[in-house]
């Protein structure tokens, strides 16, 4: 299963076995068998971005892995890696940028491993520089069009870290306006304006 994050609403892409196991979809969460027509796949995607009335979108097909290639067809696709971090409190590190909450993530530069990127990126967004890398966590998957209208899937690996520091500096180079500690739970249910898939992660900690 393939979950990915249009305008904040998620398409979750199935095998069709895993259709044939799920209950009949709604008018505010559809599932549709993927007739193996990129128009069809592009016409969803355009629908979700331009509108925010549904919960899911739910596609299954029989030849799934004809169906991901197909849809990561429509998209340059960038890989970036980030972490959430616990202090000695067990309090998570947020961050604040345009507008919503968020946890420190990057792009991966050349050459560089996802786990030196998700450090590099932690420490360079929050300002902290003590940071021990634990587990591998889960990859989630956003798209946005770039200023010129071009397709990106965002690929983004997350790890759980830990460090020592508590003093942090919000790199505001990169439209970040705050940095925090945050109890978890309190971050789900206090923190409204946070993306999907970043609640997503912080549900796995």
């Amino acid at each position: 299963m393939y979950k990915i994050y249009i305008n904040d609403t998620p398409l979750i892409l199935i095998t069709a076995a895993e259709g044939s196991q799920k209950l009949p979809g709604t008018e505010l969460n559809p599932v549709h068998r993927y007739n193996g027509k990129v128009k069809f796949l592009s016409n969803y995607i355009d629908m979700l971005e331009k509108t925010d009335r549904f919960e899911s979108i739910t596609l299954f097909a029989t030849d799934f892995e004809g169906l991901l290639k197909d849809f990561t067809g429509l998209f340059k696709i960038i890989d970036a890696a980030g972490g959430v971090v616990f202090n000695e409190n067990n309090e998570a590190l947020m961050i604040f940028r345009r507008g919503y909450w968020d946890l420190p993530k990057g792009k991966i530069d050349p050459g560089e491993t996802k786990e030196v990127a998700a450090v590099r990126e932690v420490q360079e967004e929050t300002g902290i520089k003590n940071v021990t890398l634990g587990d591998f966590l889960t990859k989630t998957f956003h798209t946005y069009r770039t200023g010129k209208g071009k397709r990106i899937l965002k690929r983004t690996y997350w790890y759980k870290m830990t460090t020592t520091d508590t003093e942090l500096t919000p790199e505001t180079e990169e439209d970040i306006e705050l940095a925090i500690w945050r109890n978890v739970p309190d971050s789900l249910l206090g923190l409204p304006k946070m993306y999907g898939n970043i609640r997503m992660v912080l549900e796995m900690v």
